[in-house]
């Protein structure tokens, strides 16, 4: 767990858990790799509060957008935020969000770096 927290030190509590849970079998060549797509492709919980207040003040649904969900995003956009209740639940859910957004995030990482060096391996 020691050499995934090096490489990213912003993860947390059970993102961190995850993670390290994620990468176990990997070597430190995997987990720099692992690493560097991981982190362009997560999402802080913070940027999904963020894009959560904007659905709230501006415009319904750019925290679905943010974390993959186009379809319900252009479903908030176009009924407002289900009349603000959705993007309500949202505001109160965008931890619970940008986590099941990353977990995705790191198991696709996961398997590009596992597709990676098992190209080079053969």
């Amino acid at each position: 767990m020691k050499e995934i927290i090096k490489l990213l030190p912003e993860l947390e509590g059970d993102e961190a858990m995850y993670i390290s849970h994620t990468t176990s079998g990997m070597d430190e060549e995997e987990l720099k790799s692992f690493a560097h797509i991981y982190r362009s492709r997560r999402r802080d919980p913070q940027h999904v509060l963020f894009g959560t207040l904007l659905g709230f003040f501006i415009v319904a649904g750019v925290q679905r957008f943010m974390t993959g969900q186009i379809g319900m995003g252009i479903l908030y956009l176009f009924t407002g935020g289900l009349c603000l209740v959705g993007t309500i639940v949202d505001l109160v859910n965008y931890k619970q969000m940008a986590s099941d957004y990353n977990q995705k995030m790191a198991r696709e990482s996961a398997a590009m770096v596992d597709m990676m060096f098992s190209t080079r391996e053969s």
